[in-house]
């Protein structure tokens, strides 16, 4: 499988994570295993906001929890840019989402300008699950609360 088809594997299962359509439970866990250890996920907009995966899951997981405020959700991506330079892929794309929040259907679209950067694992190998989300990762800055910069 060649490094852009992986990372299209890598991102399909970062979105399939929050999945929760016909009662089933999203599975937040999956981000664990998607994310380098150390690695932190950036969100951009409105204000910049660094998480630990921990500290991106929790809400997350109450808001899709059985019984939680989100339900029949999923999102999805819509199109995408993948940029590979040697050891690095980067990927900027743009997505859908639906569900039933506060018991009120909705739908939405957003982009992830700078979605991932993905180093090629210690084995030489591209970006595959187990390495990376299509949120910005970098190393994590000392623990501590969230941070908005």
């Amino acid at each position: 499988m060649s490094s852009k088809a992986e990372i299209d594997v890598v991102t399909a299962e970062f979105f399939g994570a929050f999945d929760n359509r016909g009662g089933k439970a999203a599975d937040l866990d999956r981000i664990r295993r998607l994310v380098l250890p150390g690695g932190v996920i950036t969100m951009t907009g409105p204000q910049f906001t660094v998480y630990t995966v921990d500290e991106f899951i929790e809400p997350r997981r109450r808001l899709l929890a059985a019984g939680g405020r989100l339900v029949d959700f999923s999102e999805w991506e819509t199109s995408e840019r993948t940029e590979i330079v040697g050891d690095i892929a980067s990927r900027f794309g743009e997505y859908r989402k639906s569900g039933t929040l506060d018991g009120k259907p909705f739908e939405g679209a957003g982009t992830r300008p700078s979605s991932s950067s993905a180093p090629r694992t210690a084995g030489g190998s591209p970006p595959s699950p187990g390495t990376t989300s299509p949120d910005h990762v970098r190393p994590a800055p000392p623990a501590g609360p969230a941070r908005r910069v």
